[in-house]
C-alpha cells in the first residue's frame, strides 16, 4: 500500500510539473498584460512537433516523418531541438501578440479572448496538414530506463521535466521580484501610461511577455512529448489543466501556480488509486472550490505587487 501511495505521489508530481510549466506561462502574460492567450495548449502542441521535426532531421529522416525507427538523435541534436522549439514558439508568441492581442487589447469587450483562441485553432489546423493525426513516440533525451527506488518507478524524463519546472520557477521569481526586467514588468501591469512616463518600453515589455510565455509552451511541450507521446491534440487537456493550476495557486503569484500544477496532478493521481473515472471530478471540483472561497486563488493577491 505505502509503495501504491508514494508511486502516486511522485507521479503526480511529475504531471503536476507539466501543469506548472503551462501555468507559468499564463502568469507571464497576466502578469504583464492583464490578458491571457487561450491558445496555449496548442502552442504547447506546436512546442512538441518543432521539436521533434528537428530531431527527425537529426537522423537523416524527413521532418514529417511518423516514426524513429528505433534512431538515437544524441545530447546535441536533443538540445538543438529545444532551441530550435524555443526560438519559433518565441516567435510565434510575437506574432500572437501583434496580430491576436495588441489590435484588441483596448477595445471594449473581450475581442482579444476570440483572437487568441482563433489562432491556436489556425494553429493547429496547419500542424495537421502538415505532421496529420497521427501520434509519435519521441525519444527521451536522459533514456527510457525506468529508476526503481524504494520499490517504485520513476522515468528519468519525469525527474527533467520536475527539476525544470522547479528551476524555472526559482528563475521567475527571483527575476520578477528582484530584476529591473521584473519591475518593468509589474509596472506595466500596474499602469501603462504611468510606466511609460518613467521610461519604460511598454510595448517591448508586453512582447516579451509573450515571447517568454510561448517558448515555456514550447518546452512544456518539448519535455512532455517523450512522456506522453507528440500529438497535435496533446495540449488540449494539458492546457486546461495548466489554466486551472494557474486559477487555484494564483494567476499573479509564479510560486502560486507552480504549486497549484503540483496540487492538480498530485491529486488526480491518488484519485486514479481509487478510481479514474472520478479524476476530472476531483480536479474541477477543487477549482471551483478555490474560486469560490479564494477568488484570487491560494497564493495570489487582489492586487498587483508594488513596484
Amino acid at each position: 500500500m505505502m509503495e501504491s501511495i508514494l508511486q502516486a505521489l511522485i507521479s503526480g508530481l511529475a504531471v503536476g510539473s507539466a501543469y506548472s510549466l503551462v501555468a507559468l506561462g499564463f502568469s507571464v502574460t497576466f502578469t504583464t498584460t492583464k490578458t491571457l492567450n487561450f491558445s496555449h495548449g496548442e502552442f504547447v502542441s506546436a512546442g512538441a512537433f518543432i521539436g521533434m521535426s528537428v530531431l527527425f532531421f537529426a537522423v537523416g529522416k524527413l521532418p514529417t516523418s511518423t516514426s524513429f525507427g528505433g534512431a538515437d538523435p544524441g545530447t546535441m541534436a536533443q538540445l538543438g531541438a529545444l532551441l530550435a522549439s524555443l526560438a519559433i514558439m518565441g516567435l510565434i508568441g510575437w506574432l500572437l501578440f501583434l496580430l491576436g492581442v495588441r489590435p484588441f487589447a483596448k477595445r471594449p469587450g473581450m475581442a482579444w479572448v476570440m483572437s487568441t483562441l482563433g489562432f491556436g485553432v489556425i494553429l493547429q489546423s496547419f500542424g495537421l496538414a502538415i505532421w496529420g493525426p497521427k501520434p509519435v513516440v519521441v525519444p527521451s533525451p536522459v533514456g527510457d530506463d525506468v529508476i526503481r527506488l524504494l520499490g517504485i518507478g520513476i522515468r528519468p524524463q519525469e525527474v527533467l521535466m520536475l527539476g525544470v519546472s522547479v528551476v524555472i520557477m526559482v528563475a521567475f521569481d527571483h527575476v520578477m521580484r528582484k530584476s529591473m526586467m521584473g519591475k518593468a514588468m509589474r509596472a506595466v501591469a500596474q499602469n501603462q501610461s504611468v510606466a511609460s512616463l518613467m521610461g519604460i518600453n511598454v510595448s517591448m515589455v508586453m512582447v516579451g511577455a509573450f515571447v517568454i510565455s510561448s517558448a515555456m509552451a514550447g518546452l512544456s511541450g518539448f519535455l512532455l512529448a517523450p512522456i506522453a507521446q507528440a500529438s497535435l491534440f496533446m495540449g488540449l487537456a494539458v492546457g486546461l489543466k495548466g489554466f486551472s493550476a494557474a486559477m487555484v495557486g494564483g494567476l499573479s503569484n509564479a510560486r502560486g501556480c507552480v504549486m497549484g500544477g503540483f496540487i492538480l496532478g498530485v491529486l488526480e493521481s491518488f484519485v486514479n488509486l481509487w478510481s479514474a473515472q472520478w479524476r476530472e471530478v476531483a480536479v474541477f471540483g477543487l477549482v471551483i472550490l478555490v474560486l469560490a472561497f479564494r477568488p484570487n486563488g491560494l497564493f495570489g493577491t487582489s492586487t498587483v505587487e508594488k513596484v
